[in-house]
């Protein structure tokens, strides 16, 4: 499997994947789904700062990936990335999004980001035991905070440290590529 930087060209891919998501689960909470070019819109919105990778077969397709973002809007918080990781529903439990977020937090720490933040809505044991194993721990909930699919649903986060934090430290850099394998 390589692992590389995604490209404006992987935005179809990328968009049939988080559709699944988007309609069938709480995983994500938006409502309706981006369509590629959306898609492609995120991907050149943030990559100046945050990495963006996918996960590509022998063959040549997307089969999974993950990104990194801002976790709030204001600048006392651009130490921290927030972070999500989507697999094609047939390749799931088969170790990419390890193999991605790996990657992705091995590129934030490089460029000097020291938190990285995943936001789980709950119910989601599947996630939760995900990101335990790659070292989140849940640091706070909103109880009852969205709406979707008719329900009300609590939603946790949860935080990596990527580094301990410096006393005085620069601010976070562009990450270089990731591209790993094949």
């Amino acid at each position: 499997m390589l692992i590389r930087d995604a490209a404006p060209e992987d935005a179809p891919a990328m968009a049939r994947i988080y559709a699944h998501y988007v309609c069938t689960t709480t995983a994500s909470l938006e409502e309706t789904p981006p369509d590629a070019a959306a898609m492609a819109a995120r991907l050149a919105e943030t990559t100046e700062r945050y990495p963006w990778l996918v996960a590509v077969s022998a063959e040549g397709a997307v089969e999974a990936y993950a990104y990194a973002g801002a976790h709030r809007s204001r600048a006392a918080y651009r130490w921290a990335a927030e972070v999500s990781v989507y697999a094609a529903p047939e390749r799931r439990g088969q170790g990419l999004g390890r193999l991605l977020y790996d990657r992705l937090h091995a590129a934030l720490a490089e460029a000097g980001y020291v938190h990285s933040i995943a936001v789980i809505a709950l119910p989601n044991p599947e996630s939760i035991r995900f990101h335990e194993r790659c070292g989140f721990r849940r640091i706070g909930r909103y109880d009852g905070i969205a709406y979707k699919f008719g329900k009300w649903i609590d939603v946790e986060v949860w935080r990596r440290p990527l580094m301990p934090p410096p006393d005085d430290p620069p601010p976070p850099r562009r990450p270089r590529s990731a591209q790993t394998g094949p």
